[in-house]
């Protein structure tokens, strides 16, 4: 790795002209003297933040060579820089970017090395979307930790800090220094298919305050924290991935119920604001998306609610802001809205050259652009990448999935798991009257925060809690044959425990637990995703809500089947009845406990 004189070298003078007086580069006199001397094409690629294929930045396996080639046009991370100068890459899972901790540091590096050592390189700000929960693109062994539903449901701010700064120091020794997370939108919507459980829960006032204390942990540890998706994703019944909703509530909707977290993350100094593929016709009415919208992030953003930090798109590779315009546009109509970082376009040659021909031919003025790349570097200089953009391998060692944070996210994730449903004090199970466990379920697919699938990490866990655990995986749409299976081993079970994941009224899932039921054996249902599903299944003897099937959440509802721990949680979402929506089933605040 070079040495830090190497890299002030590699940076013609950039860390030099920004030292003031040991303070880390944020003289913004400096850093427009910086950007005065910058060639347009390298202002551009400042606003861009890619995808690119592979575990290393020079030498990727073929596969991702090909993958690279074929949408971006380059081999790896450094022809990519080299070409168009991104100022940012996002890592993914699918693009083979975090195989483990020492490779994910060795890939930054590789990424930091390629920049800083160009005619004026500057150092590229790595991201990526490490929610927790069912979004996490850094799997084990790194600490996982339960998302932000669950965290809702244990309430506490407290846990939220940790998590952020927990996360946070990860992160950072990875050389992943900007973290597309928290989620702020509040979930008002049980239909809502992109958000659900990726929220803090449906009380504005409360996901404020979680907002702002996970913000407050990933910052103090040198990550920066975005909130997403303004001006708010949680009233939809329309993915934006794959479609262009529409938010039908008031102004002053918006102000009771989106706006709350939105401020508490600007108050709590929020680093960057990612915008949502959204068509709000209350605060715009033009029918563009919030993204391409300048009455949203220019009127109400910047300023309404003063906010002057980076501003990012959502990937624009989705179909919400693809729908009304092509891809030539979006990228230079998101920067005539205000917008400072374009993220993941699905093709970069052709919105690369259309912000720079819109500003050749006058539509955008290099002033503009200017504002938006002295952004993106206060940010950088903040986060103190001019100065130490390398991260080493004793700091991976030191910080990632240590002792001491597992047991951090274990711990969180007790306090968590929700007890919905106790007829009879069916839980907890105990070994003596019920030694005997099948596990059933959906077992969906795993996100990076699982080792194997849910019904096996569930019927492991509880094996290792003295039962004897086995497992059948039913699916999420169990046929006929496959509910007949799980019937007759019932029979040589004492109980059963049963995964569910987003039952809906005429789910297969629901006719499993029935027949289930049916058997006379004692059933625990366990919510794997969204905790509406126990509406469907008001017949069960126990339901617990995990708010996920991650390992951390699965294992730590084993601990409570097994009465190892309380549970603690609390509903942070109401569920309504499924035969009259209109009425609560089980209002904010619910939950129950039992004595061991």
């Amino acid at each position: 790795m070079p040495s830090r004189r190497t890299v002030l070298a590699a940076t013609a003078g950039v860390a030099a002209t920004l030292a003031v007086g040991g303070t880390a580069y944020a003289d913004d006199k400096r850093l427009r003297s910086l950007i005065s001397r910058m060639t347009l094409p390298e202002k551009v690629g400042q606003l861009f933040v890619m995808r690119v294929y592979g575990h290393s930045a020079t030498a990727p396996d073929q596969a991702d060579i090909d993958a690279n080639l074929d949408e971006i046009g380059v081999r790896n991370a450094a022809e990519l820089i080299a070409e168009y100068h991104v100022g940012g890459i996002i890592y993914f899972t699918w693009a083979h970017n975090t195989r483990d901790p020492r490779q994910i540091a060795d890939l930054s590096n590789g990424i930091q090395r390629a920049s800083l050592q160009r005619p004026r390189g500057l150092p590229v700000l790595v991201s990526t979307d490490q929610e927790h929960g069912i979004v996490c693109r850094v799997g084990e062994p790194a600490t996982l930790f339960p998302g932000a539903m669950a965290i809702g449901a244990g309430g506490s701010r407290t846990d939220a800090r940790s998590l952020g700064r927990i996360a946070g120091q990860e992160l950072r020794a990875l050389g992943i220094r900007q973290n597309y997370s928290p989620v702020a939108d509040v979930n008002v919507n049980p239909a809502n298919p992109v958000i659900g459980v990726r929220s803090f829960g449906s009380e504005p006032g409360a996901v404020a305050g979680l907002v702002a204390a996970e913000i407050a942990g990933y910052q103090g540890s040198g990550v920066a924290a975005t909130a997403k998706h303004f001006p708010g994703h949680g009233d939809t019944t329309v993915d934006s991935h794959y479609g262009f909703p529409v938010i039908t509530h008031s102004r002053e909707e918006w102000e009771e119920l989106d706006a709350e977290p939105f401020r508490a993350a600007i108050r709590a100094g929020i680093d960057s604001i990612m915008t949502a593929h959204i068509q709000f016709p209350a605060l715009d009415d033009s029918g563009d998306p919030a993204t391409l919208s300048r009455p949203i992030l220019t009127g109400i953003l910047r300023e309404e609610l003063g906010y002057d930090g980076v501003v990012v798109t959502d990937s624009l590779g989705m179909e919400g802001v693809r729908t009304k315009y092509g891809d030539d546009r979006v990228p230079v109509l998101a920067l005539k809205a205000g917008v400072d970082q374009l993220l993941n376009p699905p093709k970069l040659d052709v919105a690369w050259n259309a912000v720079l021909q819109a500003v050749e031919d006058g539509e955008l003025d290099e002033a503009r652009l200017d504002e938006s790349v002295l952004r993106i570097l206060r940010l950088k200089a903040k986060l103190g990448l001019f100065d130490a953009p390398y991260v080493s391998p004793g700091g991976v060692d030191r910080n990632v999935g240590t002792p001491a944070h597992l047991s951090a996210a274990d711990r969180i994730a007790e306090r968590t798991t929700t007890l919905l449903v106790n007829e009879g004090g069916l839980l907890p199970l105990s070994t003596r009257e019920h030694p005997r466990l099948l596990v059933v379920g959906a077992d969906p697919a795993s996100p990076s925060g699982t080792t194997g699938p849910p019904t096996g990490v569930l019927a492991a866990a509880l094996t290792e809690l003295g039962f004897t655990a086995t497992r059948l995986s039913t699916g999420t749409a169990p046929a006929s044959a496959t509910i007949s299976a799980a019937v007759a081993a019932a029979g040589e079970a004492d109980a059963v425990v049963v995964g569910t994941y987003n039952v809906t009224a005429s789910s297969t899932q629901k006719t499993l637990v029935q027949e289930l039921l049916a058997t006379g054996k004692p059933v625990v249902a366990v919510a794997t995703r969204n905790p509406y599903d126990v509406a469907q299944l008001p017949a069960v003897q126990a339901y617990l809500a995990s708010y996920s099937w991650t390992d951390v959440e699965l294992r730590a509802a084993a601990r409570v089947i097994a009465g190892q721990v309380l549970p603690r949680g609390r509903l942070p979402v109401p569920v309504l009845r499924a035969d009259d929506p209109a009425r609560v089933l089980y209002p904010v605040g619910h939950g129950l406990s039992y004595r061991t």
